[in-house]
C-alpha cells in the first residue's frame, strides 16, 4: 500500500495539511483518519529508528507521534542539542522516508514518566519561577527554547513540504492547573514562529480536566484506556462538533522500583481498538514502542510516596523493548485492518539475538577512595542540594567529620533525595529511603573526628503533579546526637567519562563497599541482548561506554536491554558501578528480557 505525500513547499503555500470537519479531519482536503502510535526518538538508539518506523508502517499506521524532551535538547540555558539520540530532524526525515506522517508534542512539559516531565534541570532549580504557568520567567524560558529549536523544525512541517501534521499545546494541563493565559501564551508561541499546521490540546477524558485544559479555536482531544464509550461521550459533550481523537490510548503501562512488571491481555486491549475505530475515531497508541529510559533518564511519580520507575519502558507495548512484534502488534494489525489498508507485507519476524555470553568483571575501583583523589569538592558550611552544586542526574558525596564519639542518632530533619548510604571511616552502616521516609539512622562514632560520608542518589525527578523539580540530594542539616554538623566537602560523581577510574585486578567479591567493575567480553556479530546481574545489588550499567541505566535486585525488572548497535566484533567491555555488594564477579548477556512478575490487574 501506499499513503498520501506530503504537499511540496510551491503548492502548499504553507496551508496547514490537516485540517478539521464537523466530524473528522482531512488531509490536504480528503478525508482522514489518523491512526498512530507512540514512539520516542530518545528512548531508542538511533540506529534503530528506521527498523522501528517500519514495523510501525507495517502494523497499519499512518502516523508516530512522539513527545520533546527539552531538558536533554536543552540542558544549559542558550545551549540546543539536536545530534545522536537526539537527532529528532533526522527521526522526522526517516518518518516521511517510511511514508509516515508524525503528531510533534513540544511541550513545554511532557509528562512521560521522564525525568521531571522533561523541563530543564536549570530551570526548575529555581524555586521562585512557578513552573506551567504565565510567570514570565517560566514563558520567557519556553520562548527561548522555541527560538532555538524552530529553526531546525521548520523544514519538517507539513505545510513545508515535511511529515509533521499536528503539534500539541502544552500536555494533559487540565489535570494540573487553569492558568488559560498560560495555554494561550504557549498557543501563541508556536503560532508566531511559524507553526502553521493543526495544533490539538490533550487531556484526560472527563468534563473538568477537559474545561481546564482546553482553548477556543484548538482542537481538544482525549486520553484514556478503556470504557472507550463512556470516554468518547465525555469528550463529545465537552466538544460537540469536530473530530474525535484518543491522543493516548493506553494499552499498556510502566513500572516502579519494588512493584509488579505491567501488562494487559492483547485480546483485551485490541477489543478497545475496536470499539474506538468503530466509533471512527482516531487513535494514536500510546505506546507503540516503548523503548528504555537510558541513563539517568527515568521519572518518578509522587502520590502518597515517592515511586521511581524502572530502566525499562516496554510498556507492554504491540512492539517490545528490544524491537520484536509482541501478542499486540498481531492483535492490532488485524484490527486495524477492518478499518484502514493495511500493507501486503509478511508481519515482521523477532531480530537475532546475542548468544548466552557470560561475563567476568576482573578488575574493580573501589568508589570513595577513587573520588577523595578528585579535586572536585565544594567546601561549604552546610550541606548543598544537586541544584545548589549545577547539577540534577546521578550521585554526590557528602563528607565532614563528627565532633563526638559514641553511639547515637544521625537524623536528617529535611529528608533525603532521594536514596542515601551513609558511611562512617569508608565503612557501610545504613541507608536512608525517600520512599520509606526515613530520617534517621542510629549511629556508633568510634572516635572525635571520625570521616563521615553520605552519598546521595538521585533515583529519577517527578514527572506528574504539584512536585515536579522537588530538590535531591541532602535537603536539610544533618544533626548527630542533636548537634549540627557542619563543613562539608560536597562532590557530584564524575560519570560521563569512565576512562580515568583506576581499575584494578580483583580475584573475586571482597567488602561490600561502592565500587567499579570492570570486565571484557567478546562478540562476533553484535544483535541485541539483555543483561542479567544473578548476584549483584544495585547501581549502574555501561557497554563500551553507552550507559544503559539503573540496575536493581529489588525487581521487578531483571535484565536491562543492551541495543545491538552498541556492541562490536571483537572485544567490548563492561562497566558496572555496584553501591552495595555482589556474591560473584559475573555478569550474563542472555536473549530473552526478565521485567518480572506480571500483573494483569
Amino acid at each position: 500500500m501506499s499513503f498520501p505525500s506530503p504537499v511540496s513547499k510551491e503548492s502548499s503555500l504553507r496551508m496547514p495539511a490537516l485540517t478539521t470537519t464537523s466530524d473528522g479531519f482531512l488531509l490536504h482536503g480528503e478525508p482522514f483518519r489518523i491512526i498512530s502510535g507512540a514512539l520516542h526518538y530518545f528512548r531508542v538508539h538511533p540506529d534503530q529508528w528506521p527498523d522501528r518506523l517500519r514495523k510501525a508502517r507495517l502494523m497499519g499506521l499512518n502516523t508516530v507521534e512522539t513527545y520533546l524532551p527539552w531538558n536533554l535538547h536543552e540542558p544549559e540555558p542558550g545551549t540546543l542539542v539536536l545530534d545522536g539520540l537526539l537527532d529528532l530532524p533526522r527521526f522526522l526525515r526517516l518518518a516521511q522516508q517510511e511514508g509516515l506522517y508524525v503528531l510533534l508534542r513540544p511541550g513545554p512539559y511532557i509528562c512521560a514518566e521522564w525525568d521531571d516531565g522533561g523541563l530543564p534541570a536549570w530551570l526548575v532549580a529555581d524555586p521562585g519561577i512557578r513552573q506551567r504557568t504565565s510567570d514570565p520567567r517560566f514563558t520567557a524560558a519556553f520562548d527561548r527554547y522555541l527560538d532555538l529549536l524552530l529553526p531546525a523544525l521548520g523544514p519538517q512541517l507539513a505545510a513545508n513540504g515535511g511529515p509533521v501534521i499536528a503539534v500539541q499545546v502544552e500536555n494533559e494541563y487540565g489535570a494540573y492547573g487553569d492558568d488559560t493565559a498560560y495555554l494561550k501564551h504557549v498557543e501563541q508561541a508556536l503560532r508566531s514562529r511559524g507553526v502553521d499546521e493543526l495544533l490539538f490540546t490533550c487531556d484526560q477524558a472527563n468534563a473538568a480536566h477537559l474545561a481546564a485544559g482546553s482553548l477556543p479555536g484548538v482542537l481538544s482531544t482525549a486520553t484514556f484506556g478503556s470504557r472507550v464509550d463512556e470516554h468518547l461521550a465525555a469528550l463529545r459533550a465537552h466538544a460537540p462538533e469536530g473530530p474525535l481523537m484518543c491522543a493516548e490510548f493506553w494499552i499498556g503501562w510502566f513500572d516502579h522500583w519494588g512493584g509488579p512488571h505491567h501488562v494487559r491481555p492483547a485480546q483485551e486491549a485490541a477489543a478497545d481498538l475496536d470499539r474506538l475505530l468503530a466509533a471512527g475515531a482516531s487513535v494514536n497508541i500510546y505506546m507503540f514502542h516503548g523503548g528504555t529510559n537510558f541513563g539517568f533518564t527515568n521519572g518518578a511519580n509522587h502520590h502518597h510516596t515517592y515511586a521511581p520507575t524502572v530502566t525499562s519502558y516496554d510498556y507492554d507495548a504491540p512492539l517490545t523493548e528490544s524491537g520484536d512484534p509482541g501478542p499486540k502488534y498481531h492483535a492490532f494489525r488485524e484490527v486495524i485492518a477492518r478499518y484502514a489498508p493495511v500493507p501486503d507485507e509478511p508481519a515482521p519476524a523477532a531480530a537475532p539475538k546475542l548468544p548466552p555470553t557470560t561475563v567476568e568483571l576482573t578488575s574493580r575501583a573501589p568508589l570513595l577512595p577513587y573520588l577523595r583523589t578528585l579535586d572536585a569538592a565544594v567546601r561549604t558550611p552546610d550541606p548543598v542540594t544537586m541544584h545548589g552544586l549545577g547539577a540534577h542526574g546521578g550521585y554526590v558525596l557528602y563528607r565532614t567529620t563528627v565532633p563526638a564519639s559514641g553511639d547515637g542518632l544521625l537524623h536528617f530533619p529535611g529528608g533525603v533525595g532521594d536514596r542515601a548510604q551513609v558511611f562512617v571511616d569508608g565503612a557501610p552502616v545504613g541507608v536512608l529511603e525517600r520512599e520509606r521516609r526515613d530520617e534517621t539512622l542510629p549511629l556508633r562514632v568510634p572516635r572525635f573526628g571520625t570521616p563521615l560520608e553520605v552519598l546521595v542518589e538521585n533515583q529519577g525527578g517527578v514527572n506528574y503533579g504539584p512536585r515536579i523539580g522537588a530538590p535531591k540530594g541532602l535537603l536539610g542539616p544533618v544533626l548527630f546526637n542533636g548537634t549540627e554538623l557542619h563543613d562539608w566537602d560536597c562532590r557530584l560523581l564524575p560519570l560521563a567519562d569512565l576512562a580515568a577510574v583506576p581499575f584494578t585486578a580483583s580475584p573475586g567479591p571482597t567488602d561490600a563497599v561502592p565500587a567499579f567493575h570492570h570486565g571484557t567480553f567478546d562478540v562476533a556479530a553484535p544483535a541485541d541482548t539483555f543483561l542479567s546481574l544473578p548476584g549483584w545489588t544495585k547501581g549502574q550499567a555501561w557497554v563500551n561506554g553507552f550507559h544503559l541505566g539503573r540496575y536493581w535486585n529489588r525487581g521487578p525488572q531483571r535484565t536491562l536491554y543492551v541495543p545491538g548497535p552498541v556492541l562490536r566484533p571483537g572485544p567490548n567491555e563492561l562497566v558496572l558501578l555496584e553501591l552495595h555488594g555482589t556474591t560473584g564477579t559475573r555478569a550474563h548477556l542472555t536473549d530473552t528480557p526478565d521485567l518480572g512478575p506480571e500483573n494483569t490487574a
